[in-house]
């Protein structure tokens, strides 16, 4: 584990996985909050296909170019969910469960279908399906930078914009805001946090750094910048345990133990959140018992009193 500080390598994982924890950890705090956790799931499977296309269409293994078409392919199935919601009685979670289905089915097919062309095995695009942290390069970490910086500047200069469509879209329509370019921009925003984070965590984990440190966060403060700025922090946090733990093995996943290590922080917070913990509640509760016990007695001993003086006279 120590090889973290020294080898150049292990250094770029690094930078990278805490570059990825912290982009979706911020903005997976708007997408919590406006119940849409399944939105980086259908996102993140929606970009199968993208991929697929890109790499069917350009026959070269290209980072970049995979990441157009998986940004395309998630705007789309953006457009399809919302779609959907506004011109059905279909319910936005339903919507989501039919567009990650059917993303998902095309990408497996196009998937089978590369693999068994005569480049598919070369094409390595299966590794998507569960991320290869170890691959990242310095360019792909940059690219994270630059997506990190996006997503924060954007979240900082559209805070109040995203606060309001989160707690109550109707009052945001009433001042006179467009929910609609509003819902959409915020989508697009969580397509390319999803996008970027695909290569390291995969498409079948990625919904988690996304969602996880955001419900962590969530226990610890009823303020959004404050729980902004803690699930970025816990996102951060995640990657970079998990690279450290996974530094120290030759067989164990960096992407996999950074969602485990997000994990292992929820039931921290869980437990021991300051106003909606276990251990919190638990104390509340004996300290409320022990009040009540003490103001019985106090009832009991002054009308033991007053009976006594009665008794006197």
């Amino acid at each position: 584990m120590l090889n973290l500080f020294t080898d150049p390598n292990l250094q770029w994982i690094l930078i990278g996985s805490m570059l990825l924890g912290l982009s979706t950890g911020i903005i997976g705090t708007f997408a919590y909050l406006r119940k849409q956790s399944l939105i980086g799931d259908t996102l993140a499977h929606a970009a199968l296909p993208g991929i697929c296309i890109a790499f069917m269409l350009s026959g070269v293994k290209s980072v970049g170019y995979f990441m157009i078409g998986a940004i395309v392919a998630g705007m789309i199935a953006t457009l399809g969910i919302s779609w959907i919601t506004r011109h059905s009685r279909i319910k936005p979670d339903a919507a989501m469960g039919i567009v990650l289905s059917v993303f998902f089915g095309l990408g497996i097919v196009l998937l089978t279908q590369i693999q068994h062309s005569s480049y598919g095995n070369q094409s390595g695009l299966d590794k998507f399906l569960f991320g290869q942290a170890a691959s990242m390069t310095s360019n792909d970490v940059y690219t994270m930078m630059g997506v990190a910086i996006l997503l924060i500047v954007a979240c900082a200069l559209l805070f109040k914009e995203f606060k309001l469509i989160s707690f109550d879209s109707g009052y945001a329509r009433g001042l006179g805001f467009s929910v609609a370019t509003l819902e959409q921009l915020l989508l697009w925003l969580v397509t390319i946090a999803v996008v970027v984070g695909i290569q390291a965590v995969g498409v079948v984990l990625v919904a988690a750094l996304l969602i996880t440190p955001a419900v962590s966060a969530r226990y610890w403060t009823d303020r959004l910048g404050v729980m902004t700025i803690l699930s970025g922090i816990f996102g951060a946090l995640s990657g970079a345990i998990g690279t450290w733990i996974s530094a120290g093995t030759a067989s164990l996943p960096t992407g996999p133990l950074s969602v485990l290590t997000a994990t292992a922080l929820f039931v921290g917070s869980v437990l021991f959140g300051p106003r909606r913990g276990v251990v919190a509640k638990l104390i509340r509760r004996y300290t409320a018992k022990r009040e009540w016990a003490a103001e019985g007695k106090g009832k009991a001993g002054a009308a033991s009193s007053a009976k006594e003086r009665e008794v006197s006279a």
